[in-house]
């Protein structure tokens, strides 16, 4: 199979004496090299290809620029990732895709998807659904992970969706799997359903959550949320405006907005799915109307001193890989976004030993509560 050289293709100038300007993996380089051969019409045509979940841009430049496409469309969870990509467009001086507002419109018509795989079966699952529903009849979904993360499972998940799904053999440390033949394109796509967004009433709380596929908990109650949510009543009483940073399915800042009448909640996340997820979970309980939902990396669009509360309960997993650069950043734009004297209230693993960092960066911290695997501490800003 013929492969083509990224190194060339992503320099600003090919004779300069510098790095590549964005990184590039096997799986991106597998999925490039394959497309051609699995729907190579659908590259010479404009708007009949869509990216998913393309990291840092790499997927959409190379399309672009080695295949020729025009007009893709690609849907990012991840805001970070998102602005790389405007990034390193901006910087090879490239053009030609944008952001659909949904799924319906990122895959109407489209004939061929590539799509990063993650960990999460459910983003899979709803994004497999939608390009089966509203994709062209003869769509290709080319699928590609590293081999060590990939499970039979994500075969099973995407055969819901498809009558051929196949998997390539492995190239270096990745494998693709192709998907095609969408069983609901035959059917009457008006009258098809989806389990997306999940809806479930969570009676301990006595409130439903709206969960989209690969939103953190899901359409449940996580654990140590549980533990924060046991205890939040007690976090800064006067406060006016909560921030609720890294807000997933939005269960904490929609019982935030429903004991406190009084409270503004602004509820923040980098990711698409989560944001949708919130806004949804706080409408159906009535509380849309005082919890403002912002898609940003940990809080960073918002103002310096405008909250005199800040919840969170920090990933600390990057996809498949442990890392804790998420929950110190959310630690430092909160300690940005409160008020002198205002408090972040954070639960965390309780083996991850956060309570010196949390001291270092916002301030002075306290241990709410502790339970056998998490711990709730309030830090006041200084």
């Amino acid at each position: 199979m013929p492969t083509f050289d990224f190194a060339a293709v992503f320099r600003r100038d090919p004779d300069a004496d510098e790095p590549d300007l964005v990184t590039i993996d096997g799986t991106d380089r597998f999925l490039l090299d394959e497309a051609p051969h699995v729907h190579g019409d659908a590259l010479r045509q404009p708007g009949e290809v869509a990216v998913v979940d393309d990291r840092n841009g790499v997927l959409t430049l190379g399309l672009l620029t080695v295949h020729g496409a025009a007009d893709v469309r690609v849907v990012q969870d991840s805001l970070t990732a998102e602005r790389a990509l405007e990034a390193n467009a901006g910087t090879f001086g490239r053009r030609g895709f944008h952001h659909p507002d949904s799924l319906q419109d990122a895959f109407r018509d489209v004939r061929l998807v590539l799509l990063r795989l993650s960990k999460s079966l459910d983003r899979l699952d709803e994004v497999a659904r939608a390009v089966a529903r509203f994709a062209a009849p003869d769509v290709v979904l080319l699928c590609g992970g590293q081999t060590k993360h990939m499970t039979l499972s994500q075969n099973d998940v995407l055969r819901r969706s498809f009558g051929d799904v196949v998997a390539t053999r492995g190239r270096g440390k990745s494998r693709l799997l192709v998907a095609q033949d969408p069983l609901q394109a035959a059917a009457n796509r008006a009258a098809l359903t989806s389990p997306w967004p999940k809806h479930v009433h969570v009676d301990e709380l006595g409130l439903t959550l709206v969960a989209h596929g690969g939103v953190f908990a899901g359409a449940s109650l996580d654990l140590g949320t549980r533990v924060l949510l046991d205890v939040v009543d007690q976090a800064v009483p006067t406060a006016r405006v909560a921030v609720d940073m890294g807000c997933g399915n939005g269960v904490v800042a929609t019982v935030l907005a429903r004991r406190r009448p009084a409270l503004k909640v602004v509820a923040t996340d980098v990711s698409a799915i989560a944001v949708a997820s919130t806004r949804a979970t706080a409408l159906v309980n009535g509380v849309d109307d005082r919890v403002r939902v912002l898609r940003t990396d940990a809080g960073d669009e918002l103002d310096a001193g405008s909250a005199q509360l800040v919840v969170c309960n920090p990933p600390f997993h990057t996809d498949s890989a442990v890392s804790t650069d998420a929950a110190e950043a959310m630690f430092r734009n909160a300690a940005t976004i409160l008020q002198t004297g205002g408090e972040l209230w954070c639960v965390w693993n309780s083996h991850l030993r956060y309570r010196p960092v949390l001291e270092r960066i916002v301030g002075e911290t306290r241990q709410v509560t502790r339970t056998p695997k998490y711990t709730v501490t309030a830090s006041r800003a200084r």
